[in-house]
């Protein structure tokens, strides 16, 4: 996997590191985020979209992406779509 690091959320300091990244090879975006609460868990989890089951399987998770990281969702779209992905 080769992976293309977009940027860190700078406000983190050395107590965390949520980052973006975009691997070209495998058509895909990669996060770091926060964990969510259990409580934004459990709301994703029971959140029913027609013709999906709820939850949340076992080979996904919930993340959260901080707002002031915009600009680095955008740079990694930008990215992806220069690539031709």
């Amino acid at each position: 996997m080769t992976l293309r690091f977009i940027g860190i959320d700078p406000d983190t300091g050395q107590q965390g590191s949520p980052t973006v990244w975009v691997d070209e090879n495998r058509r895909e975006f990669v996060f770091q985020g926060l964990n969510p609460t259990a409580e934004l868990e459990a709301e994703c989890a029971a959140f029913e979209v027609p013709g999906h089951a709820p939850g949340i399987p076992p080979h996904e998770a919930v993340i959260r992406i901080l707002f002031r990281m915009m600009s680095m969702l955008r740079e990694a779209c930008d990215v992806a779509e220069r690539a031709g992905i």
